[in-house]
């Protein structure tokens, strides 16, 4: 069930937090994303695929969307929030909009955060949505925002202030460190574990469930030993649903407990964070 929830993201007077502005600086390229005839994409740095074969708006819809109860879950709601890990080329998040545009019982209000360390060119996410024309208007809105994107914490705006994206530009576990949130919904959607073991250590994965309400929802489309034994310990009731090929299963779960509160920073990154500048604290209130 999804369930109010107060900002702001970073922690406040009293605690450490890791400074936006130190995270990671956004690379001086973007990320080069290797486009095959088929027309899907593939990454260089991690040797993997952004997407399944059968697509990443099916993907989005059927392991993500679905594996979170969306949109039913938030219907008739006052506002919702969404944590994923991994913005990739940002078609999970274009089809999250998508289907809140298209629900006539949408919550008021929709916040989506996201994290990335290796963010695409403008144009790699237009290339990104010409198999599915339905996203195209909502990717360009996106694609005017990101002339703007900086290291650190990015807020764009959409639909009148109804729907937020708050797009951190950094590596996975001090960005998740120094969130305080509490989200209605997981998609955990970085490269395969083997791949990008980062985003699936022990400490991400916790630090990611510290930031959800109980009862909130966790989805991904990575189904390895490892990944279920984490969340499961970090309190989440998984089940296998059937995935979309190849891939044969993907995992939802629901936050049953708080006993796995998120990871602390380690002594050599306590001894680096800092305060969170006002100005990005102040970015970050719901419109």
């Amino acid at each position: 069930m999804l369930r109010e929830y107060t900002m702001p993201i970073l922690h406040g007077a009293g605690q450490r937090a890791i400074d936006p502005t130190q995270t990671s600086a956004a690379p001086a390229l973007p990320e080069p994303v290797r486009w095959h005839a088929d027309g899907s994409a593939h990454s260089q740095r991690f040797d993997d695929v952004y997407s399944s074969s059968s697509g990443a708006l099916q993907q989005a819809r059927h392991v993500f969307l679905q594996g979170c109860g969306l949109p039913a879950a938030w219907a008739r709601k006052g506002q919702c929030c969404i944590l994923e890990t991994g913005f990739g080329l940002g078609r999970n998040f274009l089809a999250t909009w998508q289907a809140w545009n298209a629900d006539p019982q949408r919550c008021r209000n929709l916040h989506f955060v996201s994290i990335e360390a290796w963010p695409v060119s403008g144009a790699d996410l237009l290339r990104a949505v010409q198999p599915h024309p339905e996203l195209l208007p909502l990717a360009q809105a996106l694609h005017r925002r990101w002339l703007a994107l900086r290291g650190g914490c990015n807020h764009f705006s959409f639909a009148q202030g109804r729907l937020s994206l708050t797009l951190w530009i950094g590596e996975v576990l001090p960005v998740l460190q120094g969130l305080q949130l509490k989200a209605d919904a997981l998609y955990l959607d970085g490269f395969c574990p083997s791949k990008n073991p980062q985003m699936w250590t022990p400490d991400a994965l916790r630090a990611a469930v510290g930031c959800l309400h109980p009862g909130a929802r966790v989805a991904t489309w990575s189904v390895a030993r490892e990944v279920r034994h984490r969340l499961s310990a970090c309190g989440v009731a998984l089940r296998k649903m059937p995935g979309l090929p190849p891939k044969r299963d993907c995992l939802s779960g629901v936050v049953e407990t708080r006993d796995a509160p998120a990871a602390g920073p380690t002594p050599d990154q306590a001894g680096a964070a800092a305060t969170a500048p006002a100005d990005a604290r102040a970015a970050l209130r719901l419109n």
